[in-house]
């Protein structure tokens, strides 16, 4: 029997979704506010139907994602509550935030509806439909945060639908998701916006902080290029928690900054070594929070001519390449050329061509 989903707002993650049930039994009904995100998911083959109308989009669905922004997806839950739904249908949203939706989504099963938080944690670099693929969610978590008076059945039900997008499926509380997801994301794009505010700040008085961030400190600031309106919304919607694990944070710093002032060497190499040894058991290129970068750094002589040699060399293999940037600074970094790949299937095909070819290629661990 074919399924009827609607995916409410076709970009990155709600085209990725329509993209991997493809091969299901459904039919995809695609809403979003503009016309021109509606064809463009037509033209690409994302979608079966579009509509800008929100309530033809879910009449008679059997499965609801909500695939809008944070700030957005309170007015389409308010919507929902209000407006006549298939009885037993499933809602799902797509956020990085559980508790304040959990609020808002109790009255559901009065209307024999269910609500069930998901967060598929996967993102890419670039937005839009046009940058939906089938398996973006491919080998990444995918969390689930029902209530606890939804039904197993209706939990399973959702399950078995999202298993065609190979991601793997967890039940956590909607507490506990917001914790955990607020420590590994939300915070450090606080930290990392806090980090390139203050060196913007000392580069009012001296030009060579903007020359010499260009290497490293470029890199492992990088969130902190994300959509500021995204991230207002993120921080409000997970603010409790925002705020206990800043407190934590500051506890952590005073203590780094007291053995400084004592010169406490053996404790602040403790310090280091202790984060060393964590972030070493972390796991390598898994899919998490926050987007792993696939990047090669290649060592290659300064001669004209030699990047073209490298990109064409690539293209012959059907190897894409995302982005390409030359390192004026290298600290810290071999390599001298940076190239970006879309997965980690085209990063690793690169790495063995380019090796064959006798580059010397690295990459971040």
């Amino acid at each position: 029997m074919v399924k009827r989903v609607a995916i409410l707002g076709v970009g990155l993650i709600g085209g990725s979704l329509a993209l991997s049930m493809k091969d299901k039994d459904v039919e995809i009904i695609g809403f979003d506010i503009y016309e021109e995100n509606l064809q463009k998911a037509l033209a690409l083959s994302v979608i079966d139907k579009g509509t800008v109308d929100l309530a033809e989009a879910v009449k008679e669905a059997d499965f609801i994602f909500l695939s809008s922004p944070v700030g957005k997806l309170f007015e389409l839950i308010s919507f929902l509550r209000y407006t006549s739904l298939k009885p037993g249908a499933i809602i799902s949203d797509t956020g990085s935030t559980k508790g304040s939706i959990f609020e808002w989504t109790r009255d559901f099963q009065k209307k024999n509806v269910y609500f069930i938080g998901g967060h598929p944690m996967a993102g890419s670099h670039k937005t839009g439909i046009e940058a939906a693929h089938d398996r973006l969610f491919e080998n990444a978590y995918y969390v689930l945060t029902p209530d606890s008076s939804i039904p197993q059945e209706v939990v399973q039900s959702l399950r078995d639908l999202l298993t065609c997008t190979k991601a793997r499926i967890v039940v956590l509380d909607p507490a506990e998701h917001d914790r955990v997801v607020g420590a590994i994301s939300h915070f450090p794009h606080i930290i990392a916006a806090t980090l390139v505010k203050q060196v913007g700040e000392y580069n009012e008085h001296s030009p060579w902080y903007h020359r010499l961030a260009a290497g490293g400190f470029r890199d492992i600031t990088r969130i902190a290029s994300s959509n500021p309106i995204m991230w207002r919304d993120i921080l409000l919607h997970n603010r409790k928690v925002m705020l206990e694990l800043a407190e934590d944070w500051r506890n952590v710093f005073d203590e780094i900054i007291n053995f400084v002032k004592e010169a406490d060497a053996d404790k602040i190499e403790t310090f280091f070594r202790e984060a060393r040894d964590f972030r070493d058991q972390l796991p390598e290129r898994k899919k998490g929070a926050i987007a792993p970068l696939y990047d090669l750094y290649i060592d290659v002589p300064d001669i004209p001519g030699i990047i073209g040699k490298i990109t064409t060399l690539l293209g012959e293999k059907d190897i894409s390449i995302t982005n390409i940037r030359i390192m004026e600074i290298r600290e810290d970094i071999m390599g001298v050329l940076l190239t970006t790949f879309r997965n980690e299937e085209d990063m690793e095909k690169a790495r063995v061509v380019l090796t064959e070819e006798g580059y010397r290629v690295y990459s971040r661990e």
